[in-house]
């Protein structure tokens, strides 16, 4: 089996390094494609991939081919690839808001996989939903899946409604959180922490967080219930929020996410 991926951007990048390194792979060489001379200089100079220059010298051996290229230029890669392309080859997407029937419609291409990746790929705790057309079969399904685990977890959804809805939730949700810890080191700055202890106090506390969510099926609220006592700080703390209506504005931004996301597709 060989794999081309083409856009060796942030997700390009952070998926063939995934799967370069995974033991699923067995450590072959995977193709790499960017027009960037500069990132193709250190790719080279790096080892890790089989970088490639020229689309004719790599689409056509290729049998599943990542696409991780910024959405406004799908339909000109679309145009120099359509030539090159077999029904064989299997179409795995990463660009947000670009539909299976854009792809299928402008590349030619009949078995196709679009995704929602995030940002936490790059760590190994990614987690990336993913679709696919009707013409492609369960073993092309099993390996495709095998290949997006390499950087965290893929989960297989019902349609493509839900790759929009995992935008809002898992896509952008990194960037919540990080609004939510950016909030919470001001508030210790103000109260008179350093930075580095700000960093350890709010970093810490959300990494602990998470770690005794996944290790038992305790609910959030559960948890929440668990910390607070009735008429203490931690009470107070979530009364101010409740006050402040900020779940409602959590669920907001959400379907902020996906309303663009829908857009973005029929912006295609």
């Amino acid at each position: 089996m060989k794999l081309l991926v083409i856009g060796a951007g942030n997700m390009g990048l952070t998926y063939a390094q995934g799967m370069a390194r995974s033991q699923w792979f067995n450590r072959r060489k995977l193709m790499i494609y960017d027009i960037n001379p500069q990132l193709i200089a250190r790719l080279k100079k790096e080892g890790t991939f089989d970088v490639r220059e020229q689309l004719e010298d790599c689409v056509p051996g290729a049998d599943i081919i990542f696409i991780a290229v910024k959405p406004y230029h799908a339909e000109e890669l679309f145009s120099e690839i359509k030539d090159f392309i077999n029904p064989q080859q299997v179409f795995v997407s990463l660009m947000a808001g670009v539909t299976i029937d854009y792809i299928k419609t402008h590349l030619g291409a009949s078995k196709v996989v679009r995704t929602m990746p995030n940002l936490p790929a790059k760590v190994g705790k990614g987690i990336t939903s993913y679709t696919e057309s009707p013409e492609v079969s369960n073993v092309e399904l099993i390996t495709v899946r095998n290949l997006l685990d390499t950087t965290g977890e893929a989960i297989r959804v019902q349609d493509e409604t839900f790759i929009d809805k995992s935008t809002g939730i898992s896509g952008s949700g990194p960037a919540y959180v990080f609004y939510f810890m950016q909030s919470m080191l001001e508030a210790a700055q103000k109260m008179g922490f350093s930075d580095h202890d700000s960093k350890v106090l709010v970093s810490n506390t959300f990494e602990g967080a998470v770690e005794l969510f996944h290790q038992s099926d305790l609910t959030p609220v559960t948890w929440m219930k668990r910390v607070a006592s009735k008429g203490g700080t931690t009470q107070a703390a979530l009364d101010s929020m409740e006050d402040n209506n900020i779940k409602a504005l959590i669920e907001e931004a959400a379907y902020a996410a996906f309303n663009r996301a829908v857009e973005l597709g029929k912006e295609q």
